[in-house]
């Protein structure tokens, strides 16, 4: 069996950690989808400017909208879940988390896994919304091996298009380019495993590809089959428990922001019709919930 330099890192660190217990992992959501199981894990969170939320927002009015929704008024926060689902002998994560190198905040998804009982060796699907950092570059590690090595990897066709065309660079705004750095790097490494696919595809047993365009060009979520109820794991297509009340806001982190709220109001539509629950990559954490109507708008109802 061929060892890593990460196993040889990993080992040298347990051999003096032996005799101490191991810090808590953030809470481990879990939930069930008829005979599949659902473990959401956190990758710690993000720490934002409060105008990134809503940029067109007056002031006065975002802080009325946060306070009205639950949200703090003393920055942006917000957690990053990583969702897992275990079904038969496959084990597939939909997104991979920052890693490394994106921001102190982030990145803690590895080191979380033993506590929700998860080897990354088994991984057999990583399966994208989208190549946004704290979604992707997670896939290597401080070394830039894989994470998941054993794994097949799965992205939407238009999503994998926009971040590898060569005039995307030139094209993004000065403060993302480094987006556009780190997943061409990222998805280079991964380019031969890679398996593209347009939304409404099977990406899984169960899992229906949703087209979630406007936050990134490619976006997509999944619904999960199999329960009493379907599940949607949602990416960045609802990211902030202020969406449910206004989701017809432009909110900064959307690449096509009027695209992404059209996006939003119909899911968001669809999920109280369906009664679905969701999961929210982005919202508290583990982000998991059901959406209801409420007063000509929504709200979430966490599990």
């Amino acid at each position: 069996m061929l060892i890593s330099r990460r196993d040889l890192v990993k080992a040298a660190i347990a051999l003096p950690l032996a005799g101490l217990v191991a810090p808590a992992a953030r809470a481990i959501g879990r939930l069930t989808a008829g005979d599949a199981e659902i473990i959401v894990v956190g990758d710690g969170h993000m720490s934002l400017p409060l105008d990134f939320v809503f940029p067109d927002l007056p002031q006065e009015e975002l802080k009325a909208l946060l306070a009205e929704s639950g949200m703090p008024s003393g920055g942006y926060n917000p957690d990053c879940n990583v969702t897992f689902l275990r079904s038969g002998d496959r084990l597939a994560v939909f997104d991979v988390g920052a890693g490394p190198n994106f921001m102190q905040t982030t990145g803690r998804l590895v080191e979380n896994l033993e506590a929700a009982e998860i080897d990354p060796a088994d991984v057999t699907d990583v399966i994208f919304t989208h190549a946004h950092p704290d979604h992707l570059w997670g896939v290597l590690d401080d070394f830039d091996e894989l994470v998941f090595p054993n794994a097949g990897y799965r992205m939407a066709e238009a999503e994998w298009e926009f971040w590898r065309a060569d005039d995307t660079l030139e094209k993004m705004p000065e403060e993302r380019k480094s987006f556009v750095v780190g997943a061409q790097n990222r998805l280079e490494v991964i380019g031969e495993k890679i398996t593209l696919f347009k939304p409404g595809a099977e990406v899984f047993p169960a899992v229906e590809a949703v087209d979630t365009a406007g936050h990134t060009p490619g976006h997509v979520s999944f619904m999960v089959y199999g329960g009493a109820e379907p599940v949607l794991v949602a990416g960045d297509a609802i990211t902030n428990l202020a969406s449910f009340v206004r989701p017809e806001l432009r909110a900064g982190a959307d690449q096509e922001p009027d695209l992404a709220a059209a996006a939003r109001a119909k899911l968001l539509d669809r999920l109280a019709v369906e009664k679905a629950r969701l999961i929210g990559f982005h919202l508290p954490h583990p982000g998991v919930g059901t959406v209801e109507r409420q007063a000509g708008a929504y709200r979430f109802a966490a599990a």
